[in-house]
């Protein structure tokens, strides 16, 4: 700490509020975040139940939307303290009030500090956010009083990596995205047309040179269409360092366009904090232009750094997309079991630990005569090149549809019965990464960031050939697609740390890696086999 927040400073602050069903529920403002956990997952049963029939926005407004009347208590409350209202949405069950820091210590009773740290400094504040007893219940979280940074990108450079020009050969043992494609067998009849993958990007930037030059000279293929969405301030700024966060966004943008190319891309640019990560996914779930039906998500940090209010309504925003038929797909971290966290505990990445995301872990891939031939799990630590994350929430309850795949007590202190991470895995390795192309320069990079672009474009040619959107994947992933042979590689080898690869789930590569036309078949009720 260096001091206190300038009192004259001036903030834009979300306050999130109950949806509607909350307020219909008397006794919605008593139930503990496991509670709300277990009910929101019976509701997504229910749902996939159903044939997986989401709701429109107009019944999501209706039944998950916010209130106008609490809409109107939020600004009363707001007024007697002198601050304004700069917008609101019923939709996003959001309010943005602005005014200085002076008068949101004085509304939230908080105390506001500014701290220094490796990233550099930022506003922040200990303890609780408090709001008057006639709003309790009303507001869920209050996000944007502290600004530190939230995530950090899950993608790691293959050391040595870089070039100063394209590469006229490609590096032994690793593999462009098309190629990882192939090798896991993706369906040859979709190609993403009519979809959008949302991609959120807490950093960095893209050149559309460099998309341009990637697609038609390293994988003679048409590039995708790709946009960029400026949210909360925050824009499509390359940095020119291709190991910085360029890395992460060209290596998102390449690999989900490489298997889903005639799918719009479209790239949601914000802020580097809780408020903005949270206004980034939210814009794209309710970005009603581009539609997006994947959210790809490739940035996180380990669940003990988040506050509880933004697992919780981070967790009830993923369930939003849910109800709207998005998949999410998130990297699970590339630290281990750890998760980078020195304290001597067990640590899972969050969103990824999110029952409503499809957690994405990472294998080191090997191929002969452009064949699959195997995979372990993940680990090269002892190189610093990271591992895949994994392990059990200490958070979020282990939900309904983990019942059955054997996922462990924590195996920390608390033995909290948690969520399994990761769901899904693909290739991350960085020794056996992508081929891409950064910021002029040919890169081999790795990392679970990888992995989750690479699903969101096999969901999102999976939404194509099914003719709807495919929807919570996580819960499915368990309940029909594992349960059916031959729909994943089973990844028996390696180990995270304190997780070993195994026979079933396990908590270094979840159910395994995807047989591609094996999950179609799965999902379609078709009784074609897939590969093994």
């Amino acid at each position: 700490m260096i001091g206190a927040a300038n009192p004259d400073e001036s903030l834009e602050v979300t306050v999130l509020l109950r949806s509607r069903a909350q307020a219909d529920d008397a006794k919605a403002k008593n139930k503990t975040a496991t509670d709300t956990e277990k009910a929101a997952v019976e509701s997504m049963l229910k749902q996939r139940a159903a044939e997986r029939q989401h709701l429109t926005r107009e019944q999501f407004l209706n039944q998950r939307g916010a209130l106008q009347e609490d809409v109107q208590k939020v600004e009363e409350f707001a007024h007697e303290y002198g601050l304004s209202i700069s917008g609101s949405d019923l939709a996003k069950g959001s309010v943005a009030l602005t005014g200085t820091v002076a008068n949101f210590s004085k509304a939230f009773n908080v105390e506001l500090l500014n701290y220094e740290s490796p990233n550099g400094t930022y506003r922040g504040r200990t303890g609780p956010v408090n709001i008057p007893s006639a709003l309790d219940g009303l507001i869920t979280a209050v996000l944007g009083l502290d600004n530190r940074q939230q995530a950090r990108a899950h993608f790691r450079t293959h050391q040595p990596a870089i070039t100063s020009h394209a590469r006229t050969t490609q590096p032994a043992g690793t593999f462009t995205p098309v190629q990882v494609a192939q090798l896991y067998d993706f369906p040859t009849n979709a190609d993403g047309t009519g979809q959008c993958i949302a991609i959120i990007e807490l950093g960095g930037g893209f050149k559309p040179k460099d998309i341009q030059t990637y697609f038609k000279n390293t994988l003679k293929m048409t590039p995708p269409k790709v946009v960029a969405i400026s949210v909360d301030g925050a824009h499509n700024k390359p940095t020119g360092d291709a190991n910085g966060p360029d890395g992460e966004v060209m290596l998102d943008i390449e690999v989900a366009g490489a298997v889903a190319p005639k799918s719009t891309l479209a790239v949601y640019f914000v802020p580097n904090t809780d408020q903005g990560f949270y206004h980034g996914i939210a814009a794209a779930l309710h970005d009603t232009k581009y539609n997006p039906s994947v959210i790809s998500i490739s940035w996180g940090g380990p669940e003990s750094t988040w506050s509880q209010q933004s697992l919780t309504e981070f967790n009830t925003l993923f369930e939003d997309a849910a109800t709207l038929g998005v998949t999410v797909c998130v990297a699970s971290g590339d630290n281990g079991s750890t998760d980078g966290v020195t304290d001597g505990l067990q640590h899972v990445d969050f969103p990824a630990s999110s029952p409503f995301a499809l957690a994405c872990g990472g294998t080191k891939l090997t191929a002969a005569n452009n064949k699959y031939s195997s995979e372990v799990a993940w680990n090269e630590m002892a190189n610093q090149e990271g591992s895949t994350g994994g392990g059990v929430s200490d958070f979020f309850a282990k939900p309904s549809y983990q019942s059955s795949a054997n996922v462990p007590v924590s195996v920390n202190p608390s033995h909290f019965v948690g969520r399994g991470v990761p769901d899904v895995s693909g290739d991350a390795d960085p020794v056996t990464g992508y081929d891409v192309y950064v910021d002029g320069q040919a890169s081999v990079i790795g990392g679970t960031s990888a992995v989750a672009p690479l699903w969101a474009g096999l969901t999102a040619c999976i939404n194509q050939i099914l003719g709807k959107r495919v929807g919570a994947l996580s819960s499915l992933v368990y309940l029909q697609i594992a349960p059916v042979n031959g729909t994943f590689h089973a990844i028996t080898s390696g180990n995270n740390g304190a997780y070993s690869a195994q026979a079933g789930w396990n908590a270094c590569t979840g159910s395994g890696t995807p047989v591609g036309s094996a999950i179609v078949s799965a999902l379609t009720g078709s009784k074609s086999a897939g590969k093994n």
